[in-house]
This record gives structure tokens, C-alpha cells and sequence, in this order.
């Protein structure tokens, strides 16, 4: 089934929607579409928001947002001093109103503690869109956290487009990270209480920063175990 759905997607769109992967292949964009919808049909209405208004702003950047130079936080945030709004520095304000919205839609919540959630929603979706550098890492990792978190939703419709990223026909792009991502974060939201949403955020927020000056990819090509689960069911 996922390879019969993998392969009615990258139909559907070829020609269209593709991008160069890491090693020169073309791959198709629409996995990020149906993922969102897949992650944020599947859990509540503000999981639903969340995951498809996230995908929505991640489609916008697949679009235009590889025709900026800017790279990073940092490099956003050069370029809104020099006066350039870049792809990136909409999709952070995007997602950001995206996040505030689905924890809006959630039980009442004091002005601190929305503050938190909606910046573990927002940031869950840009870190796991940090991550999909490599085919099937960020279907790996956010499978693996909707699995710990108990949302198979999420996990389903990410198990059934993982054989597609792992064989470079398919790829999430902004569109499907973020949004899965969102999703996920959202559901650490609705999970853990008020000290643990903290330490997640902080978790989060260090990973982020980290990335600015380390590389994930070269931190798990040197670590063995991460390597090999990298990996994993990708073409050699």
C-alpha cells in the first residue's frame, strides 16, 4: 500500500513540484501536501489547524523561498535589517500565527503558559523541518515521537509515505516537516503538564541554536548507532 501510494503521488506531479535532492536525484514535493493533511485530519480541530496551516506556509516557502540566499536565523534576520523580507522570515511569522491559533483551540490557557505552547508548536515544526535533510530522517524521527506520544494518526500517515522518501521518489519539503512537526508539538502540548512542556521548549529551543553552528548530519554520520539508524532502508 505505501509503495502504490508513493508512486500515485510522484506521478501526479511530475514535472511539477520536484526539487533536486542531496545526491543530484529529482524527487516530487507532494508527500509534504499529503502529509499534512494525512497528520492533521487524523488528530483534533486543533491538531487540524495546526498541521495544515503550517503545511500551508511550508508550501508557500517550497515555492519561493529556495530562491533566497539567506540561510538560517541568523541570515533571516540580516536580511529584515537590509529591509528584504525572505521566504524564510514569512514562514516563521506564518507558522508562528498558525501555532497560536491550534493552542487557542485548546482549553483556556493563562497568558504564560500560551506563550510556552504556542512556541513548542512553532518550534517542533521548525525543527523537524531542520531535520529532513536526508531521505527518511524526518519521517524517522517524527514517526518515532508519534509513536512515544501515542498519536498513530500521525504515525500511520507518516509509515506510509517513509518507503517513498527512503527511495528518493518522494520528499516532505517545508510543507510536510513543518507541518508534521506542528502537529507533534501540538501533541506534547496536549500530553505533558506545565513543567514538562518547559523542558521541552528548552529541548527545542537548544537544538535549534545548535543547528546555526553544527551540523546535524555530521554529528550522526560520527556517531555509529545514529548513523546506522539514519541509514536505515535508504539507497546506497
Amino acid at each position: 500500500m505505501a509503495l502504490a501510494v508513493d508512486r500515485a503521488l510522484a506521478l501526479a506531479t511530475r514535472g511539477r513540484w520536484e526539487r533536486t535532492n542531496f545526491r543530484g536525484h529529482q524527487v516530487s514535493l507532494s508527500a509534504g501536501p499529503a502529509l499534512a493533511l494525512g497528520a492533521g485530519l487524523s488528530t483534533s480541530r486543533a491538531g487540524l489547524v495546526a498541521g495544515l496551516g503550517a503545511g500551508a506556509i511550508g508550501w508557500y516557502d517550497d515555492a519561493v523561498g529556495g530562491r533566497d540566499q539567506a540561510k538560517g536565523l541568523r541570515g533571516h534576520a540580516a536580511a529584515l535589517r537590509e529591509g528584504r523580507l525572505t521566504g524564510g522570515a514569512v514562514k516563521v511569522a506564518g507558522v508562528g500565527g498558525a501555532a497560536l491559533l491550534a493552542v487557542l483551540l485548546l482549553p483556556r490557557r493563562r497568558p504564560g503558559q500560551l506563550l510556552v505552547d504556542t512556541a513548542l508548536v512553532a518550534g517542533s515544526a521548525n525543527l523537524l523541518n531542520l531535520l529532513d535533510l536526508r531521505p527518511g530522517r524526518a519521517l524517522k524521527v517524527g514517526s518515532a515521537v508519534a509513536a512515544s506520544l501515542g498519536m498513530t494518526g500521525p504515525l500511520a500517515a507518516g509509515l506510509v509515505l517513509l518507503p517513498g522518501d527512503l527511495r528518493e521518489r518522494t520528499m516532505l519539503g517545508d510543507a510536510g516537516a513543518n507541518a508534521l512537526g506542528a502537529v507533534l508539538g501540538l501533541g506534547l502540548v496536549e500530553r505533558l503538564g506545565r513543567a514538562g512542556r518547559r523542558r521541552a521548549l528548552v529541548t527545542v529551543l537548544a537544538l535549534t541554536l545548535a543547528s546555526e553552528r553544527v551540523s546535524f548530519s555530521a554529528v550522526i554520520d560520527a556517531t555509529p548507532v545514529l548513523r546506522e539508524l539514519d541509514a536505515a532502508g535508504r539507497l546506497r
